[in-house]
């Protein structure tokens, strides 16, 4: 298997290497004569522990007999293996998640060898070392540590390793290590960093700064108003109709607002498109069971998607109203999958559901009245708890174990950075009752404190930093 998990080709399957073709010889000769890839059954496998054997047990004397351990039990655990050309194995490394049970995205490297007669400049160690670190980010990894003996902690770190502390192994000094996986914060510097300083001058109503919604001065009104990327626009116009329903109904929800109604702007190439789009908006307003007040279509021009929605609340839940001290929920919608050309992105866990347990769950801040809200957006669980832990002054703390998420088919890392369809963070006094989210999941799994940012917190209690400043740059509410 190569380093994503997708099948080796076969000789007749590989396309001819174009270098070759071109007669580019000087680049040819500068090439690696060994290449990585997934442990292809069970005699390379074999290879790879007898090489383990010879360096840790024979060589270096660190274990007796052998250096098996459970980790090689675990169906989970992934062999990387580097070969040459005639398919030898030259050396290998193992990796996979530290701990039975779920998956929690916390993995651990180990077992890194190389045979003594390919070590040096060949930098197969080091290409191994990388390979593993491209294939736990591939496999949604947040947390990715090696227990390094002390000799190669210069290697990890000219890798871009972190060393964490000394440790020992077998009585011989090693470092734990740690392999910085900015997931998380690159999506909420790509998608939200650029707001404060573009936002700074509009006049915005106080209390509210940093809400996807907000109240009309003097009115128990609260507006809202969100545009559909154009590209989701012009490749899957229903989708795209239905989430500009489902995010407007959203961002209602959260400051604990009823719906009145929305109104929709739609460009579009032809009326065959606009007919699309608006399919999916009107089977999604039909099922929110909220009126399309009007709007504006207008045909010829490029995909362009945009709805504003109206709803009232007499006492709106600010974003911003949480407080250190404060325990942190995520009430989620688990149900439903992937939306198809979207898989680690967007989770559809709407379109299935029932009028009446979509209004449950659209009513639950309204029902509980938490002291701070905020519907999960395409800043993910992580970026939008960030926006929260910003707009009310403080840090979150994560836990990443206690976190409400799919039996199956979704990475820690693929859920915490996707957008979830229905999913609702509240902070509130520890003790606060749950939301009445109907068929929602709900656990409180973090808090608040002093300070700014978002870290992950391990069952060993660890934390890394998932976040380690403001998200959007805009401040406190």
């Amino acid at each position: 298997m190569l380093l994503d998990g997708s099948p080796t080709p076969t000789a007749t399957e590989r396309p001819q290497d174009i270098l070759a073709l071109l007669g580019d010889r000087s680049t040819l000769a500068r090439a690696t004569s060994f290449h990585v890839e997934e442990a292809g059954g069970q005699g390379e496998l074999a290879a790879y522990r007898r090489l383990r054997r010879e360096v840790f047990v024979h060589e270096q004397e660190l274990f007796h007999g052998h250096d098996l351990d459970d980790r090689d039990d675990d169906p989970r655990t992934l062999v990387l293996v580097a070969k040459d050309a005639g398919g030898t194995v030259l050396g290998g490394v193992r990796l996979g998640p530290v701990a039975d049970g779920p998956d929690l995205g916390w993995w651990a490297g180990g077992r890194l060898v190389v045979t003594p007669d390919a070590r040096g400049p060949k930098g197969i160690g080091a290409a191994l070392v990388r390979a593993a670190c491209a294939r736990a980010e591939a496999e949604g990894v947040l947390r990715f540590d090696a227990t390094v003996q002390a000799r190669n902690e210069p290697l990890f770190r000219r890798l871009g390793w972190r060393s964490v502390r000394p440790t020992e192994v077998a009585s011989t000094p090693h470092t734990l290590m740690r392999w910085p996986i900015g997931r998380i914060a690159a999506q909420t510097a790509a998608t939200k960093s650029a707001l404060g300083p573009l936002l700074a001058a509009l006049p915005a109503p106080p209390g509210f700064v940093g809400d996807d919604g907000t109240p009309l001065p003097g009115t128990d009104v609260i507006a809202a108003c969100d545009a559909i990327v154009p590209s989701m626009v012009e490749r899957d116009p229903e989708w795209a109709g239905w989430c500009s329903v489902l995010v407007n109904v959203n961002d209602l929800a959260a400051m604990g607002a009823s719906p009145l109604g929305l109104l929709d702007a739609l460009g579009a190439r032809d009326a065959g498109h606009a007919a699309r789009v608006l399919d999916g908006l009107a089977r999604a307003a039909r099922s929110y069971g909220i009126p399309v007040l009007g709007g504006h279509t207008q045909l010829g021009v490029p995909a362009a998607l945009s709805v504003t929605a109206l709803g009232r609340t007499a006492h709106p839940v600010p974003g911003g109203g949480g407080r250190p001290g404060h325990a942190v929920r995520l009430t989620a919608d688990l149900g439903g999958g992937w939306r198809p050309g979207y898989r680690g992105r967007q989770w559809d866990s709407t379109t299935h559901r029932r009028s009446d347990e979509l209004r449950a769950m659209t009513g639950a801040v309204a029902a509980a009245r938490p002291a701070a809200a905020k519907d999960v957006s395409m800043a993910g669980i992580a970026g939008t708890l960030g926006m929260l832990a910003e707009a009310s002054g403080c840090r979150a703390v994560l836990d990443v174990a206690a976190v409400p998420r799919p039996d199956a088919g979704a990475t820690v890392g693929d859920w915490l950075t996707c957008f979830p369809g229905w999913a609702m963070l509240t902070a509130d006094a520890p003790g606060a009752p749950p939301l009445p989210a109907g068929p929602a999941t709900g656990a409180v799994c973090g808090e608040l404190t002093a300070g700014e940012g978002v870290g992950l917190r391990w069952p060993d209690g660890e934390i890394t930093e998932a976040v380690t400043s403001t998200v959007t740059g805009m401040g406190p509410a």
